[in-house]
């Protein structure tokens, strides 16, 4: 008899525990996705500038795991969880299981502000760098139309709330398109003095990452003319005016939310089940407390056996990756009555990329630090080798050579859906 493990979530976590298990025919694998592909979170910012089409970073279900006879997909969102039954409720159905695993991942926390969430763009799933792109673009076309440079402005400012690796990225992108890209083919902005503003709750930028990575990328960034603002909080946004805790405030129809991010609450789970930020409390084994058979991994989860990372891990992609091929093994090891072995995440370094030709890598082992063309050329070998399949890798080469030859790319296209 097969061992049915069902798998919540198909990002980073679900597909690296979904791939290596579909290899073993003692287990049925059935993963489920409120999409039916699976997307490289950390370039979305790409597809939203126009930079990567959203093929590049996509990539089906059910194409990645063809011809897997002990793989099954199913199109849906988890309603509930009745632990108790060994059965898990979705909107579109009932489904029983062995083994339930929780890879649900995160979604933009706006911390309660109702007028900022309506109104700011975030920057979490496809569907945002699409609306995202859509926006930014038509409030080019906009801007076109205006005549008073006074009133054009608005339309033009590019707000981004955080200073992580997303936001910091974010900036360097739109610095390059207005220093470049707008200005061939936007003649009627010229001289607009169109600002992009980075607004940073804390005193630095890329806060878990080393000193030199920190100066490094301020100091880029505002030569390239972004406008820093740290120690400083978005308080709101009415999708005219940003409003800022010191009590000043922006003129922008553009706020970018790049910060912040929150866990997925089911029914099925008590309120202890979770810790800050809604993430389910596992132990060393990514398996829930007093749970025999559910596991949550990823982003979704926080342990706290790692001598290393006493407060949980962080929620990157590193992390899922290694926890998901983890949990494989032991759920491998248990079928052949081998002793499981708990999770140690191998910090293997973080990068961000700030323009071209610009950006910052730190590596723990050994302590090495590197900035401009070798941690740009580190950054992109990395991300490209990083996507799930060779199509997936072909198409972004392609188009990154495309735009590091010549300057200029030609996805930046107003796809809206038909209006009813």
């Amino acid at each position: 008899m097969q061992e049915r493990i069902v798998i919540i979530g198909g990002g980073f976590a679900g597909v690296h525990l979904a791939k290596s298990l579909v290899k073993d025919s003692h287990f049925q694998v059935i993963l489920i996705d409120k999409n039916n592909y699976n997307f490289f979170p950390p370039l979305i910012y790409q597809v939203s500038t126009g930079y990567l089409d959203p093929s590049s970073i996509t990539y089906p279900f059910r194409n990645l795991f063809r011809n897997r006879a002990n793989f099954r997909f199913r199109l849906g969102e988890l309603q509930e969880v009745i632990p108790e039954e060994n059965m898990i409720v979705l909107d579109n159905g009932k489904l029983h299981y062995d083994y339930l695993v929780m890879a649900t991942g995160t979604h933009t926390n706006f911390f309660g502000l109702d007028k900022l969430q309506q109104h700011a763009i975030p920057m979490k799933t496809l569907e945002d760098g699409l609306q995202m792109r859509n926006r930014l673009l038509q409030h080019l076309e906009q801007a076109t139309q205006i005549d008073d440079k006074s009133l054009r402005m608005p339309w033009l400012n590019m707000v981004v709330a955080g200073g992580g690796p997303t936001g910091v990225e974010i900036c360097g992108i739109f610095a390059e398109l207005r220093n470049n890209t707008i200005r061939k083919e936007f003649p009627e902005l010229l001289d607009s003095g169109a600002k992009i503003y980075l607004i940073n709750g804390g005193g630095e930028l890329l806060s878990p990452m080393s000193k030199k990575s920190q100066a490094y990328a301020l100091k880029n960034l505002q030569e390239m003319g972004v406008e820093v603002m740290l120690n400083t909080r978005v308080v709101d946004f009415d999708g005219e005016k940003v409003m800022l805790k010191n009590g000043s405030h922006i003129f922008s129809k553009n706020l970018i939310w790049a910060t912040g991010v929150t866990g997925f609450k089911f029914k099925g789970f008590p309120d202890e089940s979770y810790e800050r930020g809604n993430r389910l409390t596992v132990d060393g084994l990514n398996k829930l407390t007093n749970s025999n058979n559910i596991y949550a991994i990823g982003d979704a989860s926080i342990q706290h056996q790692d001598e290393q990372f006493p407060e949980g891990h962080p929620q990157l992609a590193q992390v899922a990756i290694q926890q998901g091929d983890n949990l494989a093994k032991n759920f491998k090891r248990t079928s052949k009555g081998q002793k499981v072995k708990p999770f140690k995440y191998d910090d293997r370094g973080s990068m961000a990329i700030i323009g071209r030709s610009k950006a910052v890598a730190d590596f723990p082992k050994p302590r090495l630090h590197f900035n401009g063309f070798v941690a740009w050329f580190i950054w992109v070998f990395i991300h490209l080798f990083s996507l799930i399949n060779y199509r997936n890798k072909l198409r972004t080469f392609y188009n990154w050579s495309i735009e590091y030859l010549t300057q200029n790319q030609d996805l930046r296209l107003i796809i809206r859906p038909k209006r009813e």
